[in-house]
């Protein structure tokens, strides 16, 4: 008997945004107020709103698609995902120390991967009432209009948010820009260079499925490229869902610079993890 046909990445794309506008809704219950939180093992915070977020998207996406695997920040991660055509990657709340600060521009972070590759994607900020979400090979939108990359009118100099070691690396290098604001949420962060408000952003080594998942289908149909500056292409719910040092970017001359400065700080995978790389693509 032949598999059931899979919805479209459309039909998927829907399924994300009203989940994540409902998600935003629980969360605007806890935002600005006394939220429980605490530190996780890996030194980075949680609040009693990620938890609960985490368990209202996992009822509302499995139920919906009980074929997909599951991969979310606030979840126990299982090989059972592995065996999926698809797999939802969740961050319930992307920028926690800003959402428990006050913050404004925490964001709910969703994608579907299918073989890798983020079929569709959704940063929502509830806060600042920002919907942004694509669908591949369909384009790019932010609050339902297409987003179009808004270029400065004159000469402005790049606006980059980066580390302070990279920043020294670039103003080494001779690179003219302007330091940008490092928004809590990389997701958030990574769509900005879609809109125009910044011009490209980076992340050190270690960034993680979730965190960059949905950005990443975004950024691709905004047709602002991101890349892993060690191995290149991005693929995302593998055995392995760390990566590398990332660089986005609008203009193609902040390439050269970007990864230089990011390879020099972080360095690059050995061989011998290239090599587990390629056998698990």
């Amino acid at each position: 008997m032949a598999a059931p046909e899979l919805p479209t990445a459309a039909e998927d794309c829907e399924l994300l945004r009203s989940s994540a506008v409902t998600a935003g809704i629980i969360a605007s219950g806890y935002f600005r107020r006394d939220v429980k939180n605490w530190t996780k093992e890996n030194a980075s915070p949680v609040s009693e709103a990620d938890i609960v977020l985490d368990q209202f998207l996992h009822a509302a996406l499995t139920t919906a698609r009980p074929s997909y695997g599951w991969l979310s920040e606030e979840s126990v991660d299982t090989p059972e995902r592995l065996g999926r055509k698809r797999c939802f990657v969740v961050d319930p709340i992307d920028g926690t120390r800003g959402f428990i600060r006050g913050e404004d521009s925490w964001t709910v972070s969703l994608a579907v991967v299918e073989d890798g590759i983020p079929i569709c994607g959704v940063v929502y900020a509830p806060a600042r009432d920002e919907m942004y979400d694509a669908v591949l090979g369909a384009g790019a939108r932010c609050n339902g209009k297409p987003l179009v990359r808004v270029e400065a009118s004159g000469f402005r100099a790049p606006l980059i948010p980066a580390p302070g070691a990279v920043h020294q690396e670039l103003q080494a290098a001779g690179l003219e820009y302007t330091r940008g604001p490092a928004y809590p949420s990389l997701a958030y962060r990574l769509v900005q260079v879609a809109t125009g408000k910044l011009d490209a952003a980076v992340t050190r080594r270690g960034a993680l499925d979730w965190d960059i998942a949905g950005a990443a289908c975004i950024l691709g149909e905004a047709g602002i490229l991101i890349e892993d500056v060690c191995i290149g292409a991005l693929r995302f719910n593998r055995p392995e869902i760390r990566h590398g040092a990332l660089a986005a970017f609008a203009q193609p001359s902040l390439k050269a610079p970007l990864h230089a400065a990011l390879v020099k700080v972080y360095g690059c995978p050995q061989p011998q993890e290239l090599e587990l790389e390629r056998q698990n693509p």
